[in-house]
Parts: structure tokens; C-alpha cells; sequence
């Protein structure tokens, strides 16, 4: 086990991507804060020099608490890794409006949460990293993805600018936008026949990414040097057309 004393921060990390990121970052020597609605999830994780939240990232105090509680312990945060998310897929004309707010508060809110928790410290250090884990649907269209796409399209737009704002001050922000991955992110979905075709289309494609594909992509920009910043990653399964 390496061991380097800085801190990551990962949202959403009690499962897929979330998990496999803080599996890599604890194995490379990164102390890490880990948050998730479902604590009992992360703590199963059983990694090393952690700490376990159960934080509702759309609860803007509860998260700058949480990352306060963890840089008394483990100083300055390196990283974050705004990976929690919704998709909520379904037809724009009978979809409960609810699901679109539910996507909106976790998928724009919460990333501009996890920002903010972080961002003022790291311009005053002239230092670190924002990751924000967005979506293909993030840069083009898919049936039944009209509100999801509309949050992740937003994630794009929101890390982009912010990182025209924060360059002066050496800090990179990074944009992950994969396509189709196996993890619980479809199970939020309420509509089986959604469901169900989303399955097919998986199928047809021969398997999809794995979430450690993507902790790998995350791994990558973040370890350029600082000097470095790479802007968007978009990675997909090879046979993944659209």
C-alpha cells in the first residue's frame, strides 16, 4: 500500500464508478472522503485511512461539513470526484415532473455542491482538482434521455466554464463523459419497457464499459501534472455506436 497523505473526495461512491475510483485512489496512497446516502455501503468497502459519510449531496452544508470534518484530519483536499448522479429515463410527455427535479437537485445541484466545497481553498493555494462525472449524454441525444440530457449537457456547460474561471489559479477541472456502463445507475429508471429496450441495446453492442474503465480514465487526468489539464475524457464500449 502507497502512501501519500492527500485527500480525495468522491461523491456517490457506495457503488460503480464511485466505488472502483475510491478502490484505485486508496490503492495508489490517497486518504479519501468518501459520500453516499448509503454509508453502509462504503464502510463494506473497508478501505484504509477513510472517512464514510452519509451526506445528501444536494444538502449544500452537509457536504462543506463533511470535507471541513475530513481536511482536519487529512489536510487540504487534491481532488474531488463529483461522480453521484440520476437517470431517470421516459418519454418528456408523461414523465412525473418529479423525476425531472430529483435528476436536476442530484445531477446539477449536487455537482455545483461538491464544487463549491472545495474550490475557494484550491484558488487560494493555486492548486487541485475537479472531476465531474458526466455522460455522452452530456454532448448528444438519445430517445427518452430528453431531461437527463438537459442535466448532463449541464454538467458540461457548468465544468467548462468554471474552469475558464479558475485557470488563473492552477486549478484543473475535468470533464469524464462515458457512455454505457454496467452499473445500478439504469435501476433508477421507473419505466420497465425503458428498462428493458436499454437492455437489449447493450446486448446488441456485446457488453458494455466496466466502472473500473472509468476510475482508470479519472486516474489518468488526474495524475498528469498540474501544469497539465485534461479537459474531457469520452470513452465508450468499442462497439457502442451511437
Amino acid at each position: 500500500m502507497k502512501t501519500n497523505n492527500k485527500l480525495i473526495v468522491i461523491t456517490g461512491a457506495s457503488s460503480g464508478i464511485g466505488a472502483a475510483t475510491a478502490q484505485l485512489f486508496s490503492k495508489e496512497g490517497y486518504s479519501l472522503l468518501l459520500l453516499a446516502r448509503r454509508v453502509e455501503k462504503l464502510e463494506a468497502l473497508s478501505l484504509p485511512n477513510t472517512i464514510c459519510k452519509k451526506v445528501d449531496v444536494t444538502d449544500i452544508t452537509a457536504v462543506k461539513d463533511a470535507v471541513a470534518d475530513a481536511e482536519k484530519k487529512y489536510g487540504t483536499t487534491e481532488a474531488i470526484v463529483n461522480n453521484a448522479g440520476l437517470m431517470l429515463l421516459g418519454d418528456l410527455t408523461t414523465q412525473d415532473p418529479q423525476e425531472w427535479k430529483r435528476m436536476f437537485d442530484v445531477n446539477i445541484i449536487g455537482v455545483l455542491n461538491g464544487m463549491q466545497a472545495v474550490l475557494p481553498q484550491m484558488k487560494a493555494r493555486k492548486g487541485g482538482t475537479i472531476i465531474n462525472v458526466s455522460s455522452i449524454a452530456g454532448r448528444k441525444t438519445f430517445p427518452n434521455h430528453a431531461a437527463y440530457t438537459g442535466t448532463k449537457f449541464g454538467v458540461h456547460a457548468i465544468t467548462e466554464n468554471a474552469r475558464e474561471e479558475a485557470a488563473p489559479f492552477n486549478v484543473r477541472m475535468v470533464t469524464i463523459a462515458p457512455g454505457a456502463v454496467e452499473t445500478e445507475l439504469l435501476s433508477h429508471t421507473t419505466s420497465d419497457e425503458i428498462k428493458a429496450g436499454y437492455d437489449v441495446w447493450k446486448e446488441e453492442m456485446g457488453g458494455v464499459l466496466k466502472p473500473e474503465d472509468i476510475a482508470n480514465a479519472i486516474w489518468y487526468a488526474f495524475n498528469q501534472p498540474q501544469g497539465v489539464n485534461v479537459r474531457e475524457i469520452v470513452l465508450a464500449a468499442t462497439k457502442q455506436e451511437a
